[in-house]
């Protein structure tokens, strides 16, 4: 066991296997919105402390060089840390230079997964090429887009040679975008799922907070446990302690159908 992981998140969590043979951890750590410098960096330790391996983060963000720097300065095996950073699409220009800006803002031997972070009309070819060229000189692992619908998941399907292999969208109880969930588990691409807990806006939901009461657990985690059991991969943000904790403590639970069936139709 290793011993710099809480004790009550020590148990193993199940691995999704991508299309591409590399795994992800179920569940993530959303960096968007964490400030350069202190706060990230303690957020980041902080996290991988509890027992998270999977950290998101974009150039958008600004925090690269934070999150690059805790991961490097944890007590934690560099390949049992997944690492996620995008493409913005002003760099869509020049997407080699703004994957080795990013590369270089990390500071790690590799990158585990780089998205194009949102889908812009008549985006050439020549972009994904870039980042096919990125995983053959072993840069990066995995790539895959975010915010992408299926008809922009399709024409990157109908081109690519290294297919997708995440598509990164907002996704929760209360955003349950059905239709492209089974698009994705059709062509082997894995949904992760950003803001799951709806920036807080729905915790007091009655019928969520039914469930929750049901359950013994918080609403924040029902939500969570909703994305893992639909085959998603969740990553909730927080910089405190103690929701991220809870939010990772979803894993000795399982709702049964009639709860999902409740929670899938909570989406307008």
């Amino acid at each position: 066991m290793n011993t710099s992981i809480d004790a009550c998140y020590s148990f193993a969590m199940p691995k999704i296997i991508l299309n591409n043979g590399f795994s992800i951890p179920p569940i993530g750590l959303g960096t968007w919105h964490m400030k350069e410098g202190q706060d990230a960096e303690h957020a980041v330790a902080e996290a991988l402390k509890i027992g998270y391996r999977l950290i998101d983060t974009a150039k958008y963000y600004g925090n690269e060089a934070s999150i690059g720097k805790a991961v490097r300065e944890s007590a934690i095996p560099r390949e049992e840390i997944f690492v996620t950073t995008k493409l913005w699409p002003t760099d869509f220009f020049n997407p080699e230079r703004a994957f080795r800006e990013s590369f270089e803002q990390l500071g790690l031997e590799y990158i585990d997964l780089y998205l194009v972070h949102y889908p812009v009309p008549l985006m050439p070819t020549s972009i994904w090429k870039v980042l096919e060229r990125m995983v053959g000189e072993k840069l990066v692992r995995s790539i895959g887009v975010s915010n992408y619908d299926i008809e922009a998941l399709r024409h990157t399907l109908s081109y690519a040679k290294i297919l997708p292999a995440v598509n990164q969208v907002r996704f929760s109880p209360f955003d349950f975008k059905q239709d492209l969930l089974a698009f994705c588990k059709e062509y082997d691409v894995a949904l992760e799922a950003y803001s799951p807990l709806t920036r807080g806006i729905h915790l007091k939901d009655k019928d969520l907070k039914a469930i929750a009461q049901k359950h013994g657990k918080t609403p924040a985690q029902i939500m969570i446990r909703w994305c893992v059991q639909h085959g998603t991969i969740p990553i909730p943000k927080s910089s405190h302690p103690e929701r991220m904790r809870e939010n990772l403590d979803v894993f000795n639970f399982v709702l049964d159908s009639a709860d999902m069936a409740a929670l899938d139709v909570l989406s307008p």
